[in-house]
């Protein structure tokens, strides 16, 4: 792939899994598919995929929806650039019925999942500033979580963030629940949610609006 700076070394030590979120609409951009847009060059659709790639994951879902042609097509794009160890593990799951929300995108993620993996990464594609760095972060403090956690949220302040961690056995548990998806099971489970404190805005971060997009220098394809 073409790298957007000098590549530095990460690692996981457990067996990942990803589920990237990219089924939305983006309303207040005027229904523009904000996976597209362009931060110094590149997608952040492929600015994410740059960022798990040491990662070696096991399994990639984009989970498509509202604009489901253009971004599948643009992952064929990125599939030539790709590692094939990369390329090889990425699936595309369209929900084609996007206007059900966020939770029915996650559902269909979950039920897609057919690695075996130990840690599932669910992360949201209009996050400009998670880099390879910050899902290190993650990784690292769900490394050394307390036994009963099984599930590892970034806090910027009180604020909750994205990427969230999750074991398998957490989301066997949530696939067990007929409907059920991560957010609910989370607030349902407060005892098993670990929190990583953290000053880095960039778990908080993400795009809604032209001036977020200002913001963010970013620049649409």
């Amino acid at each position: 792939m073409l790298m957007t700076k000098p590549k530095l070394s990460h690692t996981s030590p457990c067996r990942l899994a990803v589920l990237l979120l990219a089924a939305g609409e983006g309303s207040r951009l005027g229904s523009y598919p904000k996976a597209l847009l362009k931060k110094r060059g590149l997608t952040l659709l492929q600015r994410f995929m740059e960022s798990i790639e040491d990662f070696s994951p096991l399994e990639l879902i984009v989970v498509t929806g509202f604009h489901a042609e253009v971004i599948e097509s643009t992952l064929d794009e990125l599939a030539v650039l790709m590692p094939p160890k990369m390329s090889s593990v990425m699936k595309v799951c369209r929900n084609l019925e996007p206007a059900r929300g966020q939770a029915a995108s996650v559902r269909l993620g979950l039920e897609s999942l057919q690695s075996e993996y130990d840690v599932l990464l669910v992360a949201l594609s209009d996050q400009p500033e998670i880099e390879a760095a910050e899902i290190q972060d993650l990784l690292d403090a769900f490394s050394v979580r307390s036994t009963d956690q099984e599930m590892l949220l970034p806090m910027v302040g009180t604020r909750r963030g994205n990427p969230v961690l999750f074991s398998r056995k957490a989301i066997n548990a949530i696939l067990a629940i007929p409907g059920m998806t991560c957010r609910p099971y989370m607030d349902a489970h407060p005892a098993q949610v670990g929190q990583m404190q953290t000053h880095k805005q960039a778990f908080i971060l993400d795009v809604d609006t032209p001036e977020d997009i200002q913001m963010h220098q970013l620049t649409r394809s």
